[in-house]
């Protein structure tokens, strides 16, 4: 196991994503916090993650694909095995349901994690059981309050969250508190059943320093304050094959970004982070999987 510091903590899921379709039935090793890790491993960050796995076959497999991509792992072991998650694709739109690991998922926060936290100028959650008030206070509790390092993809998930208001309750303790915040349309129906602007209006007047939102088609913008800037879906040759992953390739982008050259300072400058991260995601969504690419 990887235990160094590492510039990049992640917190949140790691899973495996059997996915059934008209072919068969296919495994892919996953889950958004884990897909942001390796991420931002492959653009060239060392990053640790920390995630609940299971003492079986799956969690090592998942340890074994991180060790594989050079990411630490700080592990918590459940006690219900490793998270699963199946997207039935037989019927036209996708089906997802979730085993008892994932949706009793819990990290415990011991002495190596906060010493990975500690040491990270930033810390990214992702898929994080804000629904569970003693993960929320636990993960507060961890991150430094010294200066903004917190960047935030609540990426709730339906059969995964227990309360709706205690999700959105957890997940806005905390937004003060974020250098960055993440979300999307499907965030936005949801969690609050607004649009994506409503959403990001409401994180920004609850402190959020920058929110980045994600459109699908529509591209991907960043607000900062009263100003936002906007930068459509990058084109590239090749079908569309998997969308799955592209807004943890967004995040991965704009995170591997900041550690390497700071908080843009300008919109010109904030529009090539986004022009960055559409490029990312448009060639991660030409192969299935979730797995980051680059085009």
């Amino acid at each position: 196991m990887h235990s160094s510091p590492a510039p990049v903590a992640v917190i949140g899921d790691a899973l495996i994503d059997e996915l059934r379709d008209e072919t068969g039935t296919r495994d892919f090793v996953g889950g958004a916090a884990l897909n942001v890790a390796v991420g931002i491993a492959r653009l060239g960050v060392p990053t640790t993650l920390i995630a609940m796995i299971g003492d079986d076959a799956d969690g090592a497999r998942i340890a074994e694909f991180l060790d594989q991509h050079g990411v630490g792992f700080v592990r918590t072991i459940g006690p219900n095995g490793t998270s699963r998650a199946v997207s039935d694709r037989r019927d036209g739109e996708p089906t997802y349901a979730f085993n008892e690991a994932a949706r009793r998922r819990a990290i415990e926060f011991g002495p190596e994690s906060r010493r990975a936290i500690a040491d990270a100028p930033f810390t990214v959650v992702s898929c994080f059981p804000f629904d569970n008030a003693g993960q929320v206070e636990q993960l507060a509790a961890s991150v430094p309050h010294d200066r903004r390092r917190l960047i935030i993809d609540p990426n709730p998930r339906e059969g995964m969250m227990h309360s709706r208001e205690e999700f959105v309750r957890g997940f806005e303790s905390l937004a003060s508190r974020c250098e960055l915040i993440k979300v999307g349309e499907d965030d936005a129906r949801m969690l609050y059943e607004s649009t994506l602007d409503e959403l990001v209006d409401r994180l920004v007047d609850a402190g959020a320093a920058h929110v980045v939102g994600t459109a699908g088609r529509d591209g991907g913008f960043v607000r900062r304050g009263a100003r936002t800037v906007k930068r459509p879906i990058a084109e590239l040759p090749g079908d569309i094959i998997d969308t799955m992953g592209a807004g943890d390739a967004v995040l991965a982008a704009i995170v591997r970004h900041l550690v390497a050259m700071g908080i843009p300072a300008s919109p010109g400058a904030w529009e090539e982070v986004l022009e960055r991260a559409m490029l990312v995601a448009a060639a991660t969504c030409r192969f299935e999987g979730a797995l980051l690419r680059e085009p």
